[in-house]
């Protein structure tokens, strides 16, 4: 009996057996992911039909490696719900594929189903989030995991193997068009939401590939997949983190970036794929390629077959749409790779779908369920819900329950910033006729995104059912309406404004792709430079200025001057300059596209069914030339100093307030073995909810290398009922303490560290401490990237 076939064997034991038995071209197809899925099964009248492309491909490799976005659905992929893989096509399609490939393969080899995750699965009725920005402004990654394993659930009932999720970028440019994907502008908020996350997506069955390795977030001038032009020490500081806690946390795979490190492309890096990511950090799962990224090593290598064995060398193991992994066999052949490598990798994509328990069970019920054998065609129907209740109705049902966690990221990520005069939460004020009587508050709401749901959703978005993605103008309707002393006005025109109490101003910008966008191969945004256009922010999107929609900046001064008071709601997928919006408005709510629900959410944050926690995962500038703002430079100089501008962010990193603060009571800074602790009591003294947001920061004193100002280095959240009051400690282990010293050694350096706590622009405390007395365990050498 051949071993792979022998269940009581490990997955490696079992992949190494059947890697034995393969020739050169079947390895190579287990590393090639040259396919667009959702291009592979079409709907006809006939029912689903398999393409020409996806079945020569099965053919020539004898079976196929893994299959990118079967499911994905937006306007790139042509797929939407006249055409695309809703309700019980979907479960339908991936048996149709997976059975093709399986009697293609002379061992039986089934395909591993890879999928967008970056905020939700990116197929039709696939269950959205708010963007990985707005998740990051909750400063609650224990939410994150529950919100994502909804995501997951869903997604393993489709059969989907791995998640392609983005969380190891970090935000160090506002001009950037990805910058929603990021969780925010510093290491330490991102590794734990990238911790998180993964564990979220596994506890639900479902593996994740982390995007992207590394130092994307860091571009020159904003523009995506452009040099990171850093040293190592910046790397290690700043882009590393996120990427350290994500293999940690079990993550199956690691996809490269785009961009270059001082000059070095990620995916023909073996320093970075190989001595960081596999030695340092102990990586064993598969390194996967981004989009064509293979193909653009064209700029050093001369053919398809050089890059593609340059990338393969380097440490990727499975590519993404290049012809270069297809030309594997000519390197082998011509020697420009080892045969040891190529066995390596087609052993981890073998190993990998052992670990899934595809070979055993690589089929799906019509409900979703594993079974090691097709099912009758029949058995779509008979497995759909009862007479009368048709597939998509009863998936939509699911969509209705699970928007609880959406709801619940979408109310945790609003950011309240300015808050003049207690104007938020909304109310009727004042009383007429008797003392039962209120009078109402009439309420305006206005600005041109308020009727467009796909605006609050962000990039890689599905076309969305309206029965399940809420606009403003509907959210705020479905709220008031609860609202007795409450009176909403529409108002499309900004004099109007003036006839009511109260205005709403909702401003933002958009990276929706339904307003008729073009795209490259890759599937990001093509812009020509001429403006903004419907997107402004999403993949390929990147601005010189971080200015608001002029046409939207014309009609906020018309508000302005027009309105009574004005509560100013700013919804987008990056930090825009808000200097004259802020000094304008009579409060400010900073809103990371939050969702499907997300306007649900805001209209209970502005009436005061629920109060404001969010905190700002990223500065926000006062303009694009004063880049970079972010918090955590070096103290080299005093300040980044203009001498035509305020110096300093309009809003620092961690900005942000409740309808009233919470009280500190009793903070205590004291050492233990396991490092530093600082406890705490807050109490709620307010007759609604609140929640405190500690922050816990260091800055070092002394050492082989200039400290930065500030960094993270512990934070907590704490929901308190009305008069309520917790206690709270927060751990700051001997790592917190280590810095990447001259010789880029990982360590403790004698000196001081200034600790500061925080919650939102409030210092709370401030002391000194001796790092090489004040605790035993700081004064061994440490290891790691956190």
């Amino acid at each position: 009996m051949e071993k792979y076939k022998d269940r009581t064997l490990s997955p490696g034991t079992r992949a190494r057996d059947l890697l034995e038995r393969m020739t050169t071209a079947e390895k190579v197809g287990q590393l090639n992911q040259r396919l667009y899925g959702f291009r592979v099964c079409t709907r006809s009248e006939n029912g689903l039909e398999l393409s020409e492309e996806f079945c020569r491909e099965a053919q020539k490799y004898g079976g196929i490696g893994v299959l990118y976005g079967l499911y994905r659905a937006d306007p790139w992929s042509g797929r939407d719900y006249q055409n695309g893989l809703a309700g019980h096509f979907a479960v339908q399609a991936y048996n149709l594929v997976q059975e093709y490939v399986i009697t293609q393969s002379r061992f039986g080899i089934p395909v591993l189903i890879a999928e967008e995750s970056p905020h939700g699965h990116q197929a039709l009725d696939g269950y959205l989030l708010p963007v990985n920005l707005a998740v990051g402004a909750t400063w609650n990654p224990k939410l994150a995991g529950r919100a994502v394993g909804a995501c997951a659930r869903q997604m393993k009932k489709l059969g989907v193997d791995l998640a392609l999720v983005s969380m190891l970028d970090v935000l160090r440019d506002a001009r950037w068009g990805r910058c929603e994907e990021c969780f925010g502008e510093d290491a330490y908020l991102a590794a734990q939401f990238a911790r998180e996350v993964v564990g979220g997506y596994r506890a639900e069955g479902v593996d994740v590939v982390a995007k992207h390795f590394a130092a994307q977030g860091e571009t020159t001038g904003g523009v995506n997949a452009s040099s990171a032009r850093i040293g190592e020490r910046e790397l290690r500081e700043i882009h590393l983190p996120p990427a350290y806690a994500a293999v940690k946390a079990g993550a199956a795979g690691i996809m490269a970036a785009y961009n270059d490190i001082d000059g070095i492309p990620c995916h023909n890096n073996p320093w970075l794929l190989g001595d960081v990511l596999r030695g340092e950090m102990g990586f064993d799962g598969i390194v996967m390629a981004d989009g064509v990224a293979v193909d653009q090593l064209g700029f050093l290598y001369n053919t398809p077959a050089e890059c593609g064995a340059a990338a393969l060398s380097s440490g990727v193991d499975v590519s993404l749409w290049d012809e270069g992994f297809a030309h594997l066999e000519e390197a082998l052949a011509q020697g420009m790779v080892s045969r040891e490598r190529l066995d390596e990798a087609a052993w981890r994509v073998l190993k990998l779908k052992f670990e899934r328990g595809l070979f055993d069970a690589p089929y799906l019920t019509a409900d979703g369920q594993r079974c090691p054998v097709p099912p009758d065609s029949e058995a779509y129907v008979s497995g759909s819900p009862e007479p009368g209740k048709s597939p998509q109705r009863e998936q939509n049902r699911g969509l209705a329950e699970y928007a609880s966690e959406s709801l619940a990221l979408a109310l945790e990520s609003a950011v309240l910033l300015k808050n003049e005069g207690g104007i938020l939460p909304l109310a009727g004020a004042g009383k007429r006729g008797g003392d039962s009587e209120r009078k109402r508050l009439r309420v305006a709401l206005t600005g041109e995104i308020i009727r467009d749901v796909y605006a609050l959703l962000g990039d890689y978005t599905p076309p969305v059912r309206q029965e399940f993605s809420w606009s403003i103008e509907r959210g705020f309707y479905e709220v008031f309406a609860r609202r007795k002393d409450l009176e909403l006005v529409i108002c499309d025109r900004a004099e109007k404004t003036a006839e009511c109490d109260v205005t709403v101003l909702v401003l933002g910008g958009s990276s929706s792709r339904f307003g008729g966008a073009e795209f490259d191969i890759n599937g990001a945004a093509v812009t020509d430079g001429g403006g903004h256009g419907l997107m402004d922010c999403g993949e390929g999107v990147d601005l010189s200025s971080l200015q608001l929609p002029q046409t939207q900046l014309i009609f906020a001064r018309k508000v302005f001057a027009a309105a009574k008071r004005v509560v100013t709601i700013v919804t987008g997928g990056r930090p825009y300059a808000l200097g004259e919006i802020a000094e304008q408005s009579d409060a400010l709510l900073y809103a990371f596209y939050p969702g499907p629900v997300g306007a649900l959410a805001l209209a209970q944050l502005l009436t005061g069914e629920y109060a404001p926690s969010g905190r700002l995962p990223v500065s926000l500038p006062r303009s694009a030339g004063q880049l970079p703002v972010w918090y955590n430079s070096r103290i080299s100089y005093e300040a980044m100093h203009y001498c035509d501008e305020k110096d300093g962010a309009l809003y620092s990193f961690g900005s942000g307030m409740g309808y009233g603060d919470a009280e500190y009571q009793d903070i205590v800074v004291r050492m233990q073995e396991d490092g530093v602790v600082v406890s705490f009591t807050v109490l709620n003294p307010f007759e609604w909810e609140e929640t405190a947001v500690p922050m816990v920061f260091l800055r070092n004193r002394g050492g082989s290398v200039l400290p930065r100002r500030a960094e993270l280095k512990a934070f907590g959240k704490y929901r308190l009922a009305p008069g309520e009051t917790k206690r709270g400690r927060l751990l700051l282990p001997a790592e917190a303490f280590a810095v990447w010293d001259s010789a880029m050694r990982r360590r403790v350096e004698p000196g001081g560290a200034v600790l500061t706590v925080r919650d939102g622009s409030r210092v709370l405390l401030e002391t000194e401490i001796r790092k090489d007395c004040y605790c035993a365990a700081l004064q061994t050498g440490t290891g790691g990237f956190l």
